[in-house]
């Protein structure tokens, strides 16, 4: 297979033409479309591009991802809380995945949505093509299984995203789990009544975040609980800092607002449903906006 080419300079735009320049001022992508996202939050930054295998239904060409440059880190991982849609009832209760030294975890009770991907593509993936919202429904759409919406475009873009960052854990242990459980999933038998649908996912015992939760018991943090988001999110922020006090690994926690752009509303925190979660987000205060 052949390498994909990444380019890389400053997002620039002359009038109404965005163009990527390089380092020796050529022009890259010089009359491609790039997503007006993209030029809103970005135009002026130091980023980096790549084709995905997606095509955009308007111009059929293929679909350009753009990211921010990002260097290189050390052996980590990065549990986010996603606050919640509030235009999917299904998204109530927020969502969770897990970054893994390079790589997002996502888990779903839609099977497409059952991925291992870049961050670049979890969190920055334009909304054009089948990452869409529907233009007339405005959200998921399977009508036409020629063109699906499945409203999945980069979760910056969607949501704010509440960050805690682990180095210095058994991170090599958490992948083997996750990409076990990830081959589970995509192994397990489709209920023909419901092909969309992962058959196993259950909303209390096998969910978004009881999956990371137990790959997270998995490498030794067995304090982390919770069926819920945002309750087993701040669990296990407590127990990293736990962990952190005592010198067992190194914790960094931050927030990444949502990046604002007509295809999605503002996002909210979840509720709290575990009262000692309520008292944990208090000692947190200042550490996290979670």
């Amino acid at each position: 297979m052949a390498e994909e080419t990444v380019y890389e300079g400053t997002l620039r735009r002359e009038g109404s033409f965005p163009f990527i320049e390089g380092d020796g001022g050529e022009r890259l992508l010089d009359g491609h479309p790039i997503w007006r996202g993209y030029i809103t939050h970005f135009e002026g930054r130091r980023v980096r591009a790549r084709f995905l295998s997606q095509r955009d239904y308007e111009s059929n060409l293929p679909i350009l991802l753009v990211w921010p440059r990002e260097e290189p880190a050390s052996p980590f991982f990065e549990l986010y809380y996603n606050e919640r849609l509030v235009r999917y009832p299904a998204s109530t209760f927020g969502h969770i995945a897990l970054n893994i030294d390079g790589l997002v975890f996502n888990y779903s009770h839609l099977v497409n949505e059952n991925e291992v991907m870049t961050p670049e593509e979890y969190l920055y993936r334009p909304a054009l093509g089948e990452f869409a919202p529907h233009p007339v429904t405005g959200g998921f759409d399977l009508s036409d299984p020629a063109r699906p919406h499945y409203d999945k475009f980069g979760r910056s873009f969607m949501r704010t995203i509440h960050v805690a960052r682990v180095e210095g854990a058994d991170v090599p242990a958490l992948m083997r789990y996750n990409l076990g459980r990830m081959r589970h999933i995509h192994e397990t038998p489709v209920n023909p009544r419901r092909p969309h649908k992962y058959a196993e996912f259950r909303f209390f015992t096998r969910n978004c975040s009881t999956i990371i939760r137990d790959g997270l018991r998995e490498i030794g943090f067995v304090d982390v609980r919770g069926i819920m988001p945002r309750d087993m999110f701040i669990c296990a922020v407590s127990a990293f800092l736990r962990e952190s006090r005592r010198g067992r690994i190194s914790l960094r926690l931050y927030t990444m607002p949502q990046l604002m752009v007509p295809e999605a509303k503002p996002s909210r925190l979840s509720p709290l449903f575990n009262p000692l979660n309520r008292i944990r987000r208090l000692r947190l205060r200042g550490l996290t906006g979670a």
